[in-house]
């Protein structure tokens, strides 16, 4: 099993280089070429997911991509640093619940989005983080009895 790792500053203009490194690496691990496309887009989305998560939690750690190669299937996973505790608490300002409820709603479109590229995709959340994981089989798990 070969895992590559990537980490990035929460920045929207690093999402573009994790969208090319997974399609190179799922290139290489034998994912189809009719799908590379739609992992392009899954992980933009999941990273820009991230990167919008950290924004709106101050989060100053990095986000995390791991894409790993097993013998049928390639899986990318792509980690935010917002724990389900992360939540605030105590009186908010009216602006303040207005962008929180922006943020929900571009969250959740985005997780549709994903969910309608990728059939294999499960989003948790705990003490560590959220976590995104999208699988694909190879080309290799196709072709073997």
């Amino acid at each position: 099993m070969a895992t590559v790792e990537l980490r990035f500053s929460a920045l929207p203009e690093h999402v573009r280089t994790a969208r090319l490194v997974a399609a190179a690496v799922a290139r290489r691990a034998g994912v189809d070429e009719a799908v590379l496309d739609e992992v392009r887009l899954a992980v933009g989305e999941a990273c820009s997911r991230a990167v919008g998560l950290h924004e709106s939690h101050d989060i100053t750690s990095p986000v995390r991509v791991l894409l790993i190669e097993d013998e049928k299937k390639f899986s990318i996973e792509v980690g935010d640093g917002v724990s389900d505790h992360s939540g605030t608490s105590g009186a908010h300002g009216e602006a303040e619940r207005a962008a929180e409820s922006d943020a929900e709603g571009e969250d959740e479109m985005g997780l549709a989005v994903i969910s309608g590229l990728v059939d294999d995709v499960e989003v948790t959340t705990g003490e560590d983080g959220g976590l995104i994981r999208m699988t694909w089989p190879t080309t290799t798990a196709a072709t073997l009895p």
